[in-house]
């Protein structure tokens, strides 16, 4: 009993323990209560000890389970991670494990020796490192001092342990801890635990779920978003930051109310009652054509405002004006002042490209054969009909050969082609070379005439915009 007495004397110690450093920071106290059990077979060492886990898990020969109450701890959140605990437990010795007596193995006992420990660690959670918010393994090492009735002697701790949070403020906690002792009368053991975790000490004076020391307004209730701070308007923005704190408004406008929701403030809006445009001070402009709609002679058709709002004609409907319009009464385009622009048909498109598959080249080279002058020649021609035509001219190989040198080679003889064309007349930004070597094989490469046809030109069309 004197040594219980000690023990509950060392439990109020820590109870009124602190260190000067803030289990997580809202709430870095916590205390554990619970039952402890001390595995006291002698380990680590020559016979009949044994290697330090040999009898680990031999709980009805060797573990001495105190039933009731038997552990408490409190422990501080210090930072990073890191918590310090400090531990009373006791317990009763009758069971001191199986040792070697005369080649014979037997069970010792003890007479329920009074086992007192009182222990501090620092331990590390690996909770953020899971990335979990109820598993929660830790790490520790430290020290204490432990007797076994009238025997006492410091230890080195070792602590493994796992707790389980049911809320952010209970959980369960489940431990070993090896204690290495330093004198040869008290046997290095194995001490194992079970308790419930409580956490506490964070304030939230206010009631609004966000602890004070993350509350920039600890004493009035507030939003998560605004680190505690209250929006009375609910229009996003915190009251100190609202020029109408008691009126939902727009940010953009520091908080103040748009009554027509156009995005013009009321005092700057001509128009505050209708929904309208910014650019117009707020006004609408049914069609859209930039003339406010009590300035719109044509409110509901859009036209210009040199022409009061209505709509210049436009006779062939090609969205250029008969004023503007070359061709006015023939659909075109406004890059040829509305006159039409003449583009290759297939059939011409064919054409181009029959003649170009008929190109042929120096072997294993970009330069053109002389017997290839004719079919440029009819190609430059036809390209000239269509000045306003754009096209890309594409150099394919067979697969013979390295790929990548097949894809230069093409590129070279596509652009030789290119260099022809320019230099017979057609307008440089008018052509684009690509090569594709050895994609898009149009036959066989198996075969000498699937190869054949597959070195090529094409000539293709670049869609207009």
């Amino acid at each position: 009993m004197k040594n219980l007495s000690r023990l509950f004397f060392v439990v109020v110690l820590l109870m009124s323990f602190s260190t000067s450093n803030a289990q997580d920071k809202n709430n870095p106290w916590a205390i554990t209560i619970g039952a402890n059990a001390v595995d006291l077979y002698p380990t680590g060492g020559d016979a009949p000890q044994g290697d330090y886990f040999e009898e680990f898990f031999n709980v009805e020969d060797h573990w001495n389970v105190f039933p009731s109450l038997s552990k408490i701890a409190v422990s501080r959140y210090l930072s990073d991670g890191f918590t310090f605990t400090a531990t009373g437990t006791i317990n009763k010795i009758d069971k001191l494990g199986s040792v070697d007596v005369a080649g014979e193995t037997i069970l010792a006992t003890a007479d329920d020796l009074t086992y007192l420990a009182l222990d501090g660690a620092v331990s590390y959670s690996f909770m953020k490192v899971i990335n979990s918010n109820k598993f929660d393994p830790y790490l520790g090492v430290g020290g204490g001092y432990t007797w076994v009735d009238e025997v006492g002697s410091g230890t080195l701790n070792g602590t493994l342990g796992l707790k389980y949070w049911i809320t952010e403020k209970l959980g369960v906690d489940v431990q070993s801890t090896y204690k290495h002792s330093f004198e040869d009368y008290l046997p290095k053991h194995f001490q194992h635990s079970v308790g419930v975790t409580f956490k506490f000490g964070g304030v939230d004076t206010d009631n609004d779920g966000i602890y004070d020391q993350d509350d920039a307004c600890p004493e009035e209730a507030g939003l998560e978003i605004f680190n505690g701070c209250p929006d009375s308007d609910n229009d996003g923005i915190q009251d100190s930051k609202d020029d109408c704190p008691n009126t939902a408004g727009l940010a953009e406008f520091n908080g103040c109310p748009d009554g027509d929701g156009d995005g013009v403030m009321d005092k700057d809006d001509k128009c505050p009652t209708v929904a309208g445009l910014s650019s117009l001070m707020g006004c609408p402009d049914g069609d859209s054509d930039g003339v406010a709609d009590g300035d719109d002679n044509c409110p509901t058709v859009a036209g210009p405002a040199a022409n009061g709002g209505c709509p210049w004609p436009d006779t062939d409907g090609d969205g250029i004006l008969d004023k503007d319009d070359k061709c006015p009464n023939e659909a075109g385009e406004a890059a040829n002042d509305g006159c039409p622009i003449q583009a290759p048909s297939p059939a011409v498109m064919k054409t181009l490209n029959d003649y170009a598959k008929t190109i042929l080249f120096d072997t294993g080279k970009a330069s053109i054969k002389d017997a290839s002058e004719a079919v440029l020649v009819n190609i430059t021609a036809i390209l000239k009909e269509y000045p306003d035509s754009r096209f890309h001219i594409d150099g394919y190989t067979d697969s013979t050969g390295n790929a990548k040198s097949n894809q230069l080679l093409s590129e070279r003889r596509a652009n030789s082609v290119r260099d022809y064309l320019i230099v017979n007349g057609i307008a440089a930004d008018r052509l684009n070379s690509r090569g594709f070597g050895e994609d898009n094989p149009i036959d066989n490469n198996n075969t000498r005439s699937g190869r054949k046809n597959n070195r090529r030109v094409e000539v293709v069309l670049i869609p207009r915009n």
